[in-house]
């Protein structure tokens, strides 16, 4: 047996999980929708939420090169506000990993059925479970070669894209050698066409579709040479995932009409058409699925490894905090698999609502999750003496302006009636985690009390 996580995923492993994380089937199928909510202005809505996500990630990257360590921004919360604070964001995330991964095998039985539409949806499910679970059973190198692959499809999508897309802007490719120029961004009610209010309803919707990212500290404590990956990870990264969503809903609307885009279908899948491929279609459904089974292979590690690490501090049970031979937490994953198992059964049982029902919920977590890296890096600094050499810029500013804007995201939250319930299920999880926390101090105080020698 192994008495520590192996230090095995180098700069490119964690590169790459962290955009395929992010560069899921929400960019691919979902960009329609948030393009008709906002218009043009998406483009703006996008360039700041990546501004605020730029800086919780410079935060979480300042300490986990500094203190690469297993459960990330658990782990820092637990030292520097308390093990409350540890506990809740602990298990708040790895009920989040398992929400999404339920969203995600419920994707990949989607869109297979696309190819076998007389297929029931609960077998790809399980399958994908199946898989990844096999996959996250193998040592850490494994996953992280995996999960570069993985990611490089996506990656090599969205660039093709884009440059099919200039292509079709600037020399006229599948328009009849006719340049589409620009003017679509602007001929079309301007580029605030809904006002700034769909600018600012966009930002609560496009903001999660970063979520994923801070898989960067997950993976802190398997990394090789921290000190200098998780800085490189941490820069690099948010750049390309600008660069890939700006770039790709501005092709997108440059040579669509913002509303006249469909969405329930993806503009992917029209603009390679329009190139000549006639199999996008099929190309997208194949990029898609994945893009269901990268973030899955992501939750799938990241719980798991919360779950070693809440383990590590006696906030879980111990056998979670085991690892194997090849340092991997098997009964970790083990037990994210049977809870992973749990969205096999939803979809034997609601197939055509959960996908949609998970997503929904799952809001209040990823701002919790954001929201406690801010607050424990705060804290942080404030103890910290020695120099750092990769520093939040602009603290304690920066940090204070993206605390307001996750406030206001959580307050968004509550204003509409489609996320509302995202509000009041994560207040009733931080309740009842609240409660089992107690209720577990109790039961050791008082197994203490019984194992202590009468006077």
């Amino acid at each position: 047996m192994s008495e520590s996580l192996q230090r095995r995923l180098t700069p490119r492993h964690i590169t790459f999980m962290a955009l395929g994380m992010c560069i899921g089937a929400g960019l691919f199928l979902g960009s329609a929708s948030t393009i008709r909510l906002a218009g043009p202005s998406v483009l703006f809505a996008y360039m700041f939420g990546g501004a605020m996500i730029f800086i919780i990630m410079r935060a979480l990257g300042e300490m986990a090169a500094h203190e690469p360590i297993a459960g990330s921004f658990s782990a820092y919360a637990h030292k520097y506000l308390g093990p409350f604070a540890g506990y809740l964001t602990g298990w708040n995330y790895w009920i989040l990993m398992m929400g999404v991964g339920i969203a995600e095998s419920t994707a990949v039985g989607i869109y297979m059925k696309a190819w076998f539409p007389e297929s029931p949806q609960w077998i790809w499910a399980f399958g994908s479970v199946a898989m990844i679970g096999g996959l996250n059973l193998m040592a850490v190198k494994v996953y992280g070669e995996l999960e570069f692959w993985f990611a490089l499809i996506k990656v090599l999508t969205v660039v093709l894209m884009i440059a099919g897309g200039a292509a079709i802007i600037w020399l006229g490719w599948g328009n009849g050698g006719h340049p589409v120029g620009l003017s679509n961004l602007w001929t079309h009610g301007g580029w605030f066409p809904n006002g700034i209010t769909g600018t600012v309803l966009a930002l609560p919707v496009l903001v999660f579709s970063f979520g994923g990212i801070e898989t960067i500290g997950m993976a802190a404590a398997e990394a090789t040479h921290p000190e200098r990956t998780i800085p490189r990870a941490v820069n690099s990264v948010i750049w390309r995932i600008l660069i890939f969503y700006v770039g790709a809903l501005f092709v997108i609307m440059a040579i669509y009409p913002w509303n006249e885009l469909d969405a329930n279908s993806s503009p992917f899948v029209s603009t390679f058409a329009r190139l000549g491929i006639p199999q996008a279609a099929g190309l997208i459904n194949f990029v898609v699925i994945t893009a269901a089974l990268s973030s899955f292979n992501s939750t799938t590690f990241s719980g798991s490894r919360m779950l070693h690490s809440l383990a590590s501090k006696g906030q879980a049970p111990a056998a979670m905090g085991r690892l194997s031979a090849h340092g991997v937490p098997v009964r970790g994953v083990l037990v994210t698999l049977v809870f992973l198992l749990l969205g096999v059964l939803m979809n034997y049982l609601i197939p055509g609502r959960i996908f949609g029902m998970m997503m929904s919920i799952l809001a209040f977590n990823t701002v919790w999750t954001w929201g406690m890296v801010l607050i424990a890096h705060w804290c942080f600094r404030r103890q910290q003496t020695e120099a750092l050499a990769f520093r939040l810029r602009c603290w304690p500013l920066s940090s204070v302006v993206c605390l307001a804007f996750l406030a206001f995201v959580l307050v968004m939250l509550g204003y509409s009636a489609d996320t509302r319930v995202a509000l009041y299920l994560g207040v009733a999880w931080i309740g009842l985690l609240t409660v089992a926390y107690q209720l577990s101090g109790v039961r050791q105080r008082m197994a203490l009390a019984n194992a202590s020698p009468l006077p």
